[in-house]
Formats: structure tokens, C-alpha cells, sequence
């Protein structure tokens, strides 16, 4: 993903929303710079300043019409803090110029453990998937099942699935969309299930919130199902945090304190625009595309 699988976010995670495209945005928004674990908590905590980027549907659009929206309003409500927004797109300076830049004060979907910022508790835990056209008989759930052999595949390009992908022998049946894009004028997570619809590719590798999202809000005919991860492969699941800047220390912890209150009101949100989940063993919960 971008930060979502597009990580946008990752992810989108983690955008990630994100995931971006979830995950792959982690890798290349991560810029040289540190901030002091002794830095002082200077920042004005009159707004819940929110990193977003405008048009990452579905975790965050100028409309308020995202997953992310929604979860920034339960907690600014419990933090009583009207929400505000600094709007950047999910590309390469993401972080440099928005939470590092002092503009903002939260990043909602990030890879939890990511290192390009500091973490809040995990609030959502999914992963990558295998979109299919719901009358095609596929109904592999790992790349190296026999019955892709022959199949054209969709991947956005240098997300995690690429290493099975390499492992399995199966790039050169593989349609390559986008990583990194300005998301004002492309969608390539979007792209590829219309390809999938029009029989142009026969499976697409998306990350999960992308792909859970638009099978639900479009009513399309589509199935998904999560990857199988392998021994010695490159992880297909993560856990979604928040992000924060180092050496800040008790703004974490209000962030924290808010999700563990609302985390039931946080699933429903995630839970009505079809985001597929995993539980605490990565074992897909009731109510995940399948």
C-alpha cells in the first residue's frame, strides 16, 4: 500500500490508511531527522490537529466521509477538542511536512512499530488479500497454490505480496500499478478492481481496507479473502496505530486513553465500511470479506 495499500495509507496502516496502501508509504516517507525523547510538550492543545490526506477514501477525504474522520471525531470528543485538519496527500515528505512540521499533532493510520514516528496502542489489526471475481473458481488464500500458476495478477508495485510473488515464480503474469501517486488524480488500488471486473487481470493483491471498502460500498461482485503468510516471507499483516512526534510522551497517552475507551464504537465504524479484520493470532474475524 502506500500507507494503505495504494499505505494510501499501508496504507493508508496504517496513508494507513492507509494502509496505504498501507506499508509501502512507511518505506518512503521515511526521511533522516530525529526528535529528542526530552523534548518538551510545547504544543497548543486547544484542536485535535489531524494529518490527513484529502482525497484517500476510505480513510480520509475533505469531506469527512473517511473511516479515519469518523474514529478522529470519537476522539476528539473525548478529549473535547473540536478536530481540525492539515490536508496533504499520502506521498514522498508526508510526515516531514505535516506532523514533523508542527501542523498537525496526529497521523490516524500508521504501521504500529514503524519508526518513522511514535506509536498509540493499536486500534485495528488486517492485512493484504486475494480479490477475485466472485463467479471465477479461485479460491486460493496463499500465492503458491497451484491454481495461480496461470493466472494474471494485480500488484501495486514494491507492496509486501511482491516477495511471494518473486518466491512463487509468478512476476511475469504480474499487471504493476502505482505506489506512490497524487491521490487528487489517481486511485490505482481503484484501477486494479476495475480491471478485475472487466476480465483484464484474474486476481487482484490489495490491501484489505481498500479492497473490504469498495466490494461493500459498491455492492460489487467480488470476493476476498486474506493471504496466507509463509515461513521466512515478508509479513502480509499489521497491526494500524496513530502516529505522534517523539518526546511527547503524555499527548500518546490521551491518544491511548481515548482508544481504549471507544474501541468498541472504533470496530462498529470499521465494521460498517467493510474492513476486514484479524484477531490478536491473525485469524480473520467475523464480519471480514470472504
Amino acid at each position: 500500500m502506500t500507507r494503505r495499500g495504494s499505505l494510501s495509507g499501508l496504507i493508508g496502516l496504517p496513508g494507513l490508511i492507509g494502509l496505504a496502501a498501507l506499508l509501502g508509504l512507511a518505506i518512503l516517507i521515511s526521511l533522516p531527522g530525529t526528535a529528542t525523547a526530552q523534548t518538551v510538550e510545547l504544543v497548543s492543545r486547544t484542536e485535535l490537529r489531524v494529518c490527513a490526506d484529502p482525497h484517500d477514501l476510505p480513510f480520509s477525504n475533505d469531506k469527512g466521509e473517511g473511516f479515519e474522520n469518523k474514529i478522529a471525531e470519537i476522539i476528539g470528543q473525548e478529549l473535547k477538542l473540536p478536530v481540525s485538519y492539515l490536508w496533504f496527500p499520502q506521498i514522498v515528505g508526508f510526515v516531514r511536512n505535516t506532523l514533523r512540521a508542527r501542523q498537525c499533532d496526529l497521523v490516524m493510520g500508521t504501521v504500529s512499530g514503524d519508526g518513522i514516528m511514535d506509536n498509540t496502542n493499536a486500534y485495528y489489526h488486517t492485512g493484504y488479500m486475494i480479490v477475485t471475481r466472485a463467479d471465477a473458481d479461485i479460491r486460493a488464500t496463499g500465492l503458491g497454490d497451484p491454481a495461480l500458476a496461470d493466472k494474471r495478477i494485480g500488484l501495486v508495485a514494491a507492496t509486501p505480496p511482491t516477495d511471494l510473488l518473486l518466491r512463487h515464480g509468478l512476476m511475469p503474469h504480474v499487471t504493476s500499478y502505482a505506489l506512490a501517486v497524487d491521490t487528487r488524480y489517481d486511485s490505482p488500488a481503484r484501477a486494479m478492481i476495475q480491471d478485475i471486473l472487466d476480465k483484464k487481470i484474474d486476481v487482484g493483491l490489495l490491501w484489505g481496507p481498500i479492497a473490504g471498502y469498495y466490494i461493500k460500498h459498491d455492492a460489487l461482485p467480488l470476493k476476498a479473502a486474506f493471504i496466507e503468510g509463509e515461513p521466512n516471507s515478508t509479513r502480509l499483516d499489521f497491526r494500524i496505530a496513530m502516529g505522534v512526534r517523539a518526546g511527547e510522551p503524555e499527548w500518546r497517552h490521551r491518544i491511548n486513553g481515548a482508544l481504549d475507551k471507544h474501541q468498541a464504537d472504533i470496530v462498529r465504524i470499521l465494521e460498517e465500511y467493510g474492513i476486514p479484520l484479524l484477531d490478536e493470532q491473525g485469524r480473520p474475524v467475523v464480519g471480514a470479506v470472504q
